[in-house]
């Protein structure tokens, strides 16, 4: 079908049923003015929170505000998403923005207020029995204390903020909408722009001309402009020494695991972890250039097909079954909850005319979650189904079993429910495949993900480690400098059994997330997590589910490593990396088998 439906078209049974959340547009209304006045009551406790009655008073009616301001934000986007053209969600979804901003406003004297106690004083509020429900946010606020400054210089900070995320838009600006890349030719000759978009597409041609003219084109134009790049990556990187030295962290790394409480061990771990195991990256490289039977392997070979595309029609309906069966290991409980999911409206499945791109998960405390999809019928599509249901039975979990403020993880554990879905998946495809090219096709698929979620990232995050740390000892950072540290680390991931391009040498110009600076390094400890959840439970089986499950219902009730520990992933510990790197090489041998 070319023309896509319009919403108004798709069957009722493939559509979310928001109504869960509010029959209709004026119970919307009647929440929204409720809220509002709601927000008026905030400001009478201002000045009197050092009074634990008024604080719980005070903490209860924030959480009160909160959670309508989170349903009515969370519905209204939501409905904007259905058909984003359609202005009367268009309205509404920036009404509640409006408000979510005025709300963050009027609530934002609580967290000053109880830090300018006394530290016995917050002590005496953290052991206060009727305070027990807000112990976690008390010691939470205890622990920041250390780094919150006087009034002043915080007042000075706030001013610094939108000067702060100048060279992130400076960089999104030049990225996004000033940087023109040219010509290059695809398969039939035909000479395409090249667009951030097409890049992978040309890297993953057959042709191996294609594939070299998109890199060589792609970091010849950043090249260009490596001058005015290495400037705003430079700027960002002194921005964060800034506010790590006017809040007295340590370092800049250690300012930005300070959030969520991660020890620098597990950023160090992970590192140190995946140089040891970095052998066996070398070992897939050589695969990768016998499989694409080369002479030798270049950068621009990487995202090259290994096996002939094995299509894989997988209707929606097909893809919820296996689901269903894959996640078995799980247990009934959880099986329930995810056919609830699929039967009574908490996804949205198809594409429509003028529905938001992507997929996510997400909701509002006190109805179930939600997902988004834009099914195709296709194995990506089902790895996205599963995905997805892994956060939303998170979030499920969470908010069944935790009070609103200690239901929301961090983004630390965020990705692990949906990834250890995603490794199941896997592992049952693998182990019901009897087609030599249908398993290859498979096994290609995770170890690339391997490649690109855990090798690929720590790199990153390496790198990122290594330009805060020479800036911090007083380098500069040049377009030389930056170059330099990302080809030699190229070259130690990627080995010598590979050619690595002197062109690679300017793709750190290329990655927006270093300027969301120390972030990366999640994506590699959550599929490494997952990983090891997964491997654990098919090991083990019920008591290894008892402690995943148990990790589900811990929302954000205590800090993330905790969570994991109790679980049975120290994430502090190189274990559920070494777990992770052993599944790796599992698909590697097989892969070899397969081509032997």
């Amino acid at each position: 079908m070319s023309q896509l439906p319009k919403r108004s078209e798709t069957a009722a049974e493939h559509r979310w049923q928001l109504e869960d959340i509010f029959a209709d547009q004026s119970a919307w209304d009647k929440e929204y003015a409720q809220a509002k006045e709601e927000m008026k009551k905030v400001e009478a406790y201002q000045g009197k929170l050092a009074d634990p009655a008024q604080l719980k008073a005070c903490f209860e009616l924030e959480d009160e505000l909160s959670l309508k301001v989170e349903r009515l934000y969370v519905y209204a986007n939501m409905k904007h998403h259905e058909d984003t053209a359609e202005p009367t969600f268009q309205a509404l979804s920036d009404k509640s923005k409006k408000l979510s901003v005025e709300t963050g406003e009027a609530l934002s004297f609580i967290t000053p207020e109880v830090l300018s106690l006394s530290d016995e004083a917050l002590e005496a509020m953290i052991a206060n029995k009727d305070l027990a429900k807000f112990r976690h946010t008390l010691e939470e606020m205890k622990r920041q204390k250390a780094h919150v400054l006087s009034k002043s210089e915080e007042a000075l900070l706030a001013q610094v903020g939108n000067i702060s995320q100048t060279p992130g838009t400076v960089f999104s600006m030049l990225n996004n909408a000033d940087l023109k890349f040219p010509k290059v030719k695809d398969e039939n000759g035909e000479e395409i722009e090249l667009t951030h978009g097409r890049y992978i597409q040309f890297l993953e041609s057959k042709n191996r001309d294609v594939r070299e003219g998109a890199f060589k084109a792609m970091y010849d134009t950043y090249g260009k402009l490596k001058n005015t790049i290495a400037s705003t990556l430079s700027a960002n990187v002194t921005k964060n020494l800034f506010y790590s030295r006017a809040r007295k962290y340590p370092s800049a790394l250690e300012m930005s695991l300070y959030g969520d409480n991660i020890p620098k061990e597990v950023y160090t771990n992970l590192i140190g972890t995946i140089h040891k195991h970095l052998p066996l990256m070398h070992r897939y490289m050589e695969l990768r250039k016998k499989l694409l039977k080369l002479d030798d392997l270049h950068m621009y070979d990487l995202f090259a097909p290994l096996v002939e595309e094995f299509k894989m029609d997988i209707t929606y309906d097909e893809a919820k079954k296996t689901v269903k069966e894959s996640l078995k290991p799980l247990g009934e409980v959880y099986l329930s909850v995810l056919q609830e999911g699929f039967d009574k409206g908490w996804i949205d499945v198809y594409e429509n005319e003028g529905k938001r791109s992507g997929a996510y998960s997400w909701g509002a405390y006190g109805t179930h979650p939600y997902v988004l999809l834009n099914h195709k019928d296709n194995l990506n599509s089902m790895f996205t189904l599963t995905h997805e249901m892994g956060h939303a039975l998170h979030s499920y979990y969470s908010d069944t079993n935790q009070d609103y403020r200690d239901a929301q993880y961090t983004i630390f554990l965020a990705e692990v429910a949906s990834t250890l879905n995603e490794a199941l998946l896997m592992d049952y495809l693998l182990k019901k495949s009897t087609d030599p090219k249908e398993k290859m096709y498979l096994l290609t698929y995770y170890a690339d993900q391997f490649r690109t979620t855990v090798f690929r990232q720590t790199m990153f995050a390496e790198f990122e480690k290594i330009i805060h740390e020479r800036a911090e000892s007083g380098d500069s950072l040049t377009p030389q400098e930056f170059s330099k540290i990302y080809y030699d680390l190229n070259k130690l991931y990627y080995g010598d059994g590979m050619v690595i391009d002197k062109d690679i040498e300017m793709e750190w110009a290329r990655i927006p997330h270093f300027y969301t600076s120390f972030y990366v390094y999640k994506y590699a400890t959550g599929f490494s997590a997952a990983t090891s959840f997964s491997k654990q439970i098919l090991d083990e089986g019920a008591p290894a589910v008892e402690r995943y499950l148990g990790f589900l219902k811990s929302g954000g009730s205590d800090f993330s490593i905790n969570i994991l520990k109790k679980a049975g992933v120290d994430m502090s510990s190189p274990e559920p990396i070494e777990q992770a790197m052993s599944v790796f090489e599992e698909l590697i041998e097989q892969m070899e088998q397969l081509t032997s």
